[in-house]
């Protein structure tokens, strides 16, 4: 189930988000508005959420969430942008990874 978080997400959706994969959580973060979209098989289906809901696609990156070790990976294929100088699924520039994290932390972590 993939749920578009705006606020602090609750245990029950981190539990909804984490029924896909199990240990992990696909997302889709806006960087430009602060919010994500979680769950789902494919970071695509995230970003789908996001761009339905009205995010640009230059602000979204891919990431996944390991809530029972609240960590980060950065890699997703959404990521590959060679007109945004990212020419690999790991989001090379530190500080686009620094608001992914930061806006991810914000809104999953401690659930």
């Amino acid at each position: 189930m993939v749920h578009i978080i705006r606020e602090k997400a609750t245990k029950r959706q981190i539990d909804e988000m984490l029924q896909k994969l199990g240990s992990f959580i696909k997302l889709a973060v806006d960087i430009e508005r602060g919010i994500l979209a979680g769950g789902g098989e494919m970071h695509a289906d995230c970003e789908e959420e996001l761009l339905n809901d009205g995010s640009n696609q230059a602000n979204i990156w891919g990431a996944d969430w390991f809530p029972s070790v609240q960590k980060l990976k950065f890699d997703a294929l959404i990521n590959i942008r060679p007109n945004q100088q990212n020419n690999s699924m790991t989001i090379q520039d530190s500080s686009i990874r620094q608001m992914v994290e930061s806006i991810s932390r914000q809104l999953l972590g401690g659930v």
